[in-house]
Formats: C-alpha cells, structure tokens, sequence
C-alpha cells in the first residue's frame, strides 16, 4: 500500500450520462435514463472535491490516448471531451460535434463541429485539432493503447473547413460512434504534445471541466476548475463551468483504507467500496450509495491455448468443470454481483443471455477428462505427465483490485480437487506486459470496458489490433471472419445475430472463462449531489456539488 493514499477520479462530463443526479441510494442501471436535471437555485457551488480513487494512475500517464487500465480512464474524464455522447439505449446525442452525416458507402463520418471550444492551453479545437488526433492514434511512435482499437480501420482525416471534418475508413465500421463517445477518443492539444514531448502524459491538457493544477507521482492528482467551459452535452445537468472549484484524486489501493478514509470524512467520495461495507453504508443516513454496471468484457480467465495441454478443447473444459463459480462469487461478493456467462456483460449491446446456465460445475467429469488426457494424480493430489505437474502460472499486475484475487483464491481451492496446481506471479507492470504478450503464460484474468461488442475482436481476433498476441491466444478463422463482419455490418439486427454466434462460439470452445458481472460503486458523504455516469459506466463530476 502506497503512502498518502486515496484518490479521487473525476471522470467528468462524459458520453452518456446514465444517471443525471441520482439520489441518495440510488443503483443506477447502464441500461437507465438520464432523470431530470437539478432545480439550479438549489445548488450551492465551489468548494472542493476528494476522492479516494481504487487504484493508481499507471506511470502517471494522463494521456488519452495511451492509457489502458480503468483508473486512469476514470480520471481522465475531468479532462477531455469527446465528439458525441451515448445514451444508455444506444444512440447518440452531439457534443463537440453538433451534428454529423455517414457516408452512402458507410466509409466516412462528415461532423460539423462547435465553434466555442478551446483547449486548457488557449489552443482552438477546429478540424486540423481533429486530424491531429486521430493521426496521433493511428501512429505508431505514440503507442497507442485502447484508443488504437477504438479507430479501427481508420485511414486519414479530411479537413472540409475550419469546423468540419470528415474521417474516412478502409471498410465500414460500425463501433465508431460508442468508440467516439469515450475518453480513449477524447481530443489532446496539439499544442501541448508538440510542446511537452514524451513528458506529455503527466503534463495533459485537453478541453474538459477540469484542468490539471499538480500531479504527484504515484500518490495524487489535482484538477481545478476550467473557468472557460462552456459546451457541456445538452444531456448534462447544467451549462457553463462546473459546480466544483477543486477536484483531488488521490490513489487508495487498499479497500480497507478507501472505506475509513470516507467514513472518517478525510474525503468525500471514494470507489469500488468492497461488498461487506456496502450494506452499512446504504443503511447509513449520513453517505448515499450509487451502483452501476460497468459496460465491458467481463473479468474473464483465458488459457494460453498455445500451451499444452490448454491448446485441448477438452483440457479447457475440464479446467471449467473444475469451478464452481457462482458459490465462489457469492462467498466474495455477498450478492453484491453475479456470475457472468458471457465474455461481455448483460447491459451491453448484443449480449445473449440464452448462455446463462448453460454449463455447470462438475468436478467427476472434469476428473474424469484428465484421466482421459494422461494426468496421473499422485500422492499430493496434483496431477502429473511425463514427469511434469499440471501447474498453472496466472500472471497478473493489478492486485487485488475488486478482490479479484480473493476470488482467484478460492479458484485455486476448487482445482486443487480435480489436481490442478493454480498459482498466482504477481508482477510489474511492465514485466506482465512483456510477458503476456510474448505468450509467457498459462492463464491471464482481465476485463476490457468497452460499450461495443467489438471490443472482441481486440481480445479474440487474430485480425483485430492485438494480432496473434490477443489475450485468448486464439487463432480461429471461424471466430475472426464474424468479428470481421461484426464491426463491418451497419445493421443493428444483423449484428446482434452476428455476436450471438460469436459468444455462443466463445463458450462452447472455451476461449475465455466469464466469472463475474462487475456492479461499480460509488460512495459519498450525504452533501455531495449530481454525481453521474457516462458510458461505460465512470463517475461524471461535471454536475457534481457540495450542499452546504
């Protein structure tokens, strides 16, 4: 655990606000509406913000468009803006666009844009601002991270006029809109990267409420209010700056430490507050609750299928038949989330839920299989071949963030019945990177947020921009011609039957093992008000105020 924890991640203003100031213990579904904005005479603006943030800034980097773990995301919403907001059924209302036309070959957005907006640093944002963007993504000196996947098969940028734009694609791509609705697509200062170089990420600057005041490494960040904004989303609460003057983040890794530091008041909001407090604080008068599912891949376990014996359907299945997931689930999450079934989670567009039940824990037939595949049990009840223990190395970087690691925990009980040997190597994050996409591994765990199912071909595809290195390991051609036609049919219907098949194919090859169905928490101190979501699901402090 760090020092001088806590953190505060102002993901602000962003695509779609989910909840449009909910109330005091309120669970806010993704698949909500926004409520009606807040009686503005009631609102008491000023005053500061903290928040303790469940999680770090990952190298301290707050730059849009190289960022790829959740907390850091979850911050830079106080930042940058984005094209269009997406609304919790999907469509899509402007934001720094004010209206855009798809081309009759589906190949070209055309958007008009604001002609108000100016970044932190004074720099216009205008249709060579756009290009610079998505140039800056598609580069690969910038080492993009999400934001690569989030353009697909982008081409160029054509400037039409000083605020239009028209980006043009190789093939249709039917994502775009949900991928520009996100903070991976938010819009840097040319400006500002010209300027700070590689030591741009810790020295932001985009067009956003907030403005960054001081960052301090791996212990906090400071946002202070963007006295300029004035081109909120007409989904927001209000117009004009925000409410808050000051916004704190500061990073609290450990849950324990996130939960006393808000119930002592040393800050006002914290995060991903564990299941066995959050009961006491919804039952508690003096903090409000919020809940929300998180649009995502799930936190899904993937073989190395590349590895023996996980390169055997059969040896996959019987790594499955060996969890009992949902008891596992319920023991760590107290109800608080359910199994998932999926590789992507229930709120999201195309989810099939008739995968639910549809397989089962079975520990004689897993026992079973691997008597069938050669592994001898031996006197310690692991299973050996050829002189080898059946070990499994799960390599992992984040800890036990959403006690994902508690849950790995009990996993390793129930495969140690059917002589499976699961460990957990914890490792930098650089060196897990290194290692996991060199295919050094025979298990990885990890979620991906996304709001389109596409997010599957970056995680399955061996087209999609991960490559051969996906996190599957998986090289089926099958599964990378639907993921093609996924993201290339415009058709709402036609691509839901499209990931119909493709999750369905997922489970039925076990290609990735779902677990849980992540609920994400919010907790404040009774004053604070107007905090909302976006889309996939991050806090929105734009509207957010202190009652005094």
């Amino acid at each position: 655990m760090k020092k001088s924890v806590f953190a505060i991640a102002a993901v602000v203003l962003s695509a779609a606000l989910l909840t449009a100031g909910c109330n005091d213990k309120t669970e806010a579904g993704a698949s909500s509406s926004a409520s009606a904005k807040p009686d503005a005479s009631k609102v008491t603006p000023g005053g500061e913000l903290t928040w303790a943030l469940a999680g770090t800034i990952t190298n301290d980097s707050l730059d849009a468009h190289k960022a790829g773990f959740a907390p850091t995301t979850r911050v830079m919403r106080n930042l940058y803006d984005s094209l269009v907001v997406e609304l919790p059924d999907h469509t899509f209302k402007p934001w720094l666009a004010t209206s855009w036309e798809l081309s009759e070959d589906k190949k070209s957005y055309t958007f008009h844009l604001r002609k108000d907006v100016k970044f932190h640093d004074g720099t216009p944002f205008n249709a060579e601002a756009v290009k610079f963007n998505f140039d800056r993504i598609k580069d690969p000196a910038t080492k993009a991270s999400s934001s690569l996947n989030e353009i697909g098969p982008y081409e160029s940028t054509e400037i039409i006029d000083e605020y239009t734009v028209r980006i043009h694609f190789k093939t249709p791509f039917a994502p775009f809109l949900s991928n520009a609705a996100k903070v991976d697509l938010g819009f840097v200062s040319p400006t500002a990267v010209r300027k700070y170089g590689d030591a741009y990420p810790q020295n932001p600057v985009g067009t956003g409420p907030f403005k960054l005041s001081k960052l301090t490494p791996s212990t906090q960040v400071e946002f202070v209010k963007n006295p300029d904004y004035n081109w909120a989303p007409e989904t927001a609460g209000h117009q004009g700056t925000a409410y808050l003057d000051k916004l704190t983040v500061k990073y609290v890794d450990e849950e324990a430490t996130r939960v006393s530091v808000l119930q002592s008041k040393q800050v006002q909001v914290a995060d991903i507050i564990p299941p066995q407090n959050l009961v006491a604080l919804k039952a508690d008068k003096n903090f409000n609750v919020q809940e929300t599912e998180l649009l995502q891949a799930n936190f899904n376990l993937y073989l190395n299928q590349q590895k023996e014996p996980w390169n055997n359907v059969k040896a996959r299945e019987a790594f499955r038949s060996a969890l009992d997931i949902d008891s596992a689930v319920k023991t760590i999450y107290l109800g608080t989330s359910k199994q998932g079934w999926s590789p992507i989670s229930p709120q999201q567009f195309a989810y099939t839920p008739t995968l639910e039940n549809t397989y089962k824990p079975d520990v004689d037939k897993a026992n079973q299989t691997l008597d069938s595949l050669g592994w001898v049990k031996g006197s310690d009840g692991y299973r050996t071949k050829d002189g080898k223990r059946l070990t499994v190395e799960l390599i992992d970087t984040q800890g036990n963030r959403e006690k994902r690691l508690d849950l790995i925990s009990i996993f390793i009980q129930q495969l140690k019945k059917v002589g499976i040997e699961l460990k957990i190597v914890s490792l930098p994050s650089g060196t897990y990177s290194e290692r996991r996409l060199k295919g050094e591994y025979e298990l990885v765990a990890g979620s991906q947020f996304s709001g389109d199912p596409d997010v599957l071909r970056q995680l399955f595809s061996t087209k999609g921009p991960s490559g051969v290195n996906n996190i599957a390991r998986a090289n089926d051609p099958q599964l990378d011609a639907w993921l093609e036609e996924g993201y290339l049919v415009t058709d709402p219907g036609k691509r839901k039957e499209i990931y119909k098949k493709v999750q369905e194919y997922i489970i039925q090859n076990v290609y990735a093992i779902p677990t849980y169905v992540f609920q994400y928490s919010v907790a404040s101190v009774k004053e604070v008000k107007g905090i909302t979501f976006d889309s996939p699901a991050w806090p929105v402090f734009y509207d957010a105020w202190i009652q005094k």
